[in-house]
């Protein structure tokens, strides 16, 4: 798919694509295309990382109309949900993919976070085709194609403090997609989605123990199969894939952070078996604890 994306597994004959971690840089990266025939995936296709798509349909070819700005669009691109490319129209586009820890240590844990986090709200909005379109004002065209500019250029350059400077024009970015996506972002907060939020709280708070779905289910007052269900059907995970990703990215932080052996990483992160942990953790990342460790230092 794209350049820091990968297909991981196939759900009901659709392609699933995770955002590669890399320790040398933050989970953020740009890619540009000319035009539609240039799109990596027109066919449905499920991702489980937020994506931006900033398109510039240009100047308008009406010689009548020759006082009309540039138009441009900006896709909010749902993760875990069915994306149809063939809906979007392109003209010059940008896309923004990034994992939710580029924000910083308060999103460590995906999805609790974009239930509370303001910035990361809009990519919850459900809408058919896992796309929500939000037109670009003219006026707001310059601010994007400047800060996504920057962000490219942080990310190439790798100077000293680009991992903070890049997070931060990210974060211009979420701000004004906030904003275009006010009235969207209010009915979401008005739905209230208890349940998740107790699910992944549990997660939140139970990951470094050897706890199983059974465990979850009963701790939000449900049964296995029909928690299995609701919680795939709204995020398109299951609860073990989101706690195995929880556990990882603490994988991330102590390996990165912290001296401390490999084996009592895997036990902090409730896995008790090291060379379990060693195999879950190359399946995610493509390299062992060890290698990460090392790429990192």
């Amino acid at each position: 798919m794209l350049q820091r994306a990968r297909p991981v597994r196939y759900d009901a004959g659709i392609p699933v694509y995770r955002y590669s971690a890399d320790p040398s840089v933050p989970p953020l990266s740009v890619v540009r295309f000319v035009d539609e025939a240039h799109l990596p995936d027109h066919n449905p296709h499920i991702h489980d990382f937020p994506v931006l798509l900033y398109i510039d349909h240009g100047l308008p070819v009406d010689p009548e109309l020759p006082q009309r700005a540039r138009t441009g669009d900006v896709y909010v691109v749902a993760p875990g949900m069915v994306v149809d490319g063939a809906s979007v129209h392109m003209g010059s586009a940008c896309g923004v993919l990034f994992d939710p820890a580029a924000l910083g240590d308060d999103t460590r844990a995906p999805w609790p976070t974009w239930r509370a986090h303001p910035l990361l709200f809009p990519f919850l909005h459900g809408n058919s085709g896992g796309l929500l379109r939000l037109h670009l004002p003219p006026e707001r065209q310059p601010l994007w194609e400047n800060t996504i500019a920057a962000i490219e250029a942080e990310l190439s350059d790798r100077r000293p403090g680009f991992r903070q400077a890049a997070a931060a024009h990210l974060t211009l970015l979420l701000v004004d997609v906030a904003r275009l996506a006010d009235d969207v972002v209010g009915d979401l907060r008005r739905s209230n989605e208890t349940v998740l939020a107790e699910v992944f709280d549990v997660i939140e708070k139970r990951f470094g123990e050897q706890i199983s779905l059974r465990d979850v289910a009963q701790s939000v007052g449900m049964t296995p199969a029909y928690l299995t269900t609701l919680v795939r059907r709204r995020t398109g995970r299951t609860v073990q894939d989101w706690l195995t990703e929880r556990r990882m990215s603490e994988a991330r932080c102590l390996l990165s952070e912290s001296d401390l052996p490999i084996n009592d990483i895997a036990r902090r992160v409730g896995i008790s078996d090291p060379g379990y942990f060693t195999r879950v953790f190359r399946a995610q990342h493509r390299m062992t604890p060890r290698t990460w460790r090392s790429s990192a230092s």
